[in-house]
């Protein structure tokens, strides 16, 4: 998994500049989403790997099921992916993507781990908290894990916040043994 992201990066932050300065994030969101669906389709990576297809071929067939006129810059960057044989890095490109234009837009991705299911005012107000605290703007993906005993457990990026009875336990466990 590392090195289809490492290699998916250097795409992503050229499609991603290129959007930026075109003002076309959106678009290419767009794009990029529709590409990487296409791309987990054993279907269409049995068709991009037969050497019956040129990449001619198989860059015209990516561009109809995008909607057919779908401009130069997608194109290239099609030709680009398959003549580098990157086709199936295209939903880790994607994924990039959307967190570079996240960040862009001053927005953070939230992982809420919860003992019991939350309602949305729940949801709502651990948002709130997260957004006050991070001064960013917070998209939540919000899980259940019983495990957890109680309370909940966010992660955002390299930062994880445990207020579970499980994560509690454990740090008491932990200090007793030294």
């Amino acid at each position: 998994m590392a090195e289809l992201i490492t290699v998916a990066r250097p795409y992503a932050e050229a499609v991603f500049r290129i959007a930026k300065d075109a003002g076309t994030l959106g678009q290419w969101s767009d794009v990029l989403g529709k590409l990487s669906l296409i791309a987990q389709d054993p279907l269409a990576d049995d068709v991009v790997a037969n050497p019956k297809y040129s990449a001619a071929q198989v860059q015209q067939l990516l561009a109809g099921l995008l909607g057919g006129n779908v401009g130069d810059e997608v194109n290239n960057f099609i030709a680009v992916v398959l003549e580098n044989r990157r086709f199936t890095a295209l939903p880790q490109i994607s994924s990039l993507f959307e967190t570079y234009k996240a960040a862009e837009e001053g927005e953070v991705e939230a992982d809420i781990v919860s003992a019991f299911p939350l309602d949305d005012a729940q949801v709502a107000e651990l948002k709130n908290a997260l957004a006050n605290h991070l001064q960013r703007k917070v998209a939540a993906q919000v899980s259940v894990n019983p495990d957890l005993i109680g309370g909940v457990k966010v992660t955002v990026g390299d930062v994880v916040i445990d207020a579970s009875v499980a994560g509690k336990l454990s740090a008491l466990a932990t200090s007793l043994k030294s």
